[in-house]
């Protein structure tokens, strides 16, 4: 049985230790301590007993007040195909709504064709934009959240 909980900071360690070898390639540079430091409450772990199974960082948009943002997800890849980066994705979605957030956003580059497709099954529309993120292109994600209905609506 996989859990899921709110991560901590002290999860950082446990995660940055193994993303280069579930990218395969060097990828921890885009993960920088402040994330689980600042933005843990709104950050998922995801654990199969002792083992670290998948983990999801995200904030909710201090400038943006109806936006949330997930920036960085991993899945352990014995743990991939079973669903468990879709159910990071709805607690974070759960998450983001119950505070009045109606859309979250995230981005990749285009080459990462498994990202894009996953993000499209997810319900999010793509935006190829050539120089968001500085002189790289990148591919825009964005999804509506439904907001729940009030009691005599």
């Amino acid at each position: 049985m996989i859990g899921v909980r709110p991560a901590a900071p002290s999860d950082y360690d446990r995660i940055i230790a193994v993303v280069d070898d579930w990218w395969g390639r060097e990828i921890h540079g885009i993960l920088p301590r402040l994330f689980l430091d600042h933005f843990h409450r709104t950050s998922l772990v995801a654990e199969s007993g002792d083992d670290l199974a998948g983990f999801l960082v995200g904030f909710l948009s201090p400038s943006q007040p109806d936006t949330a943002y997930i920036h960085f997800v991993g899945v352990n890849p014995a743990h991939r195909g079973a669903g468990l980066a879709r159910r990071l994705y709805e607690t974070f979605f759960a998450l983001a709504a119950a505070d009045g957030r109606t859309a979250v956003r995230a981005l990749t580059s285009p080459q990462n064709t498994g990202s894009i497709a996953f993000h499209k099954a997810m319900g999010f529309t793509t935006t190829h934009a050539p120089s968001h993120d500085g002189p790289a292109p990148r591919v825009l994600f964005h999804r509506s959240l439904p907001q729940p209905v009030s009691p005599g609506r």
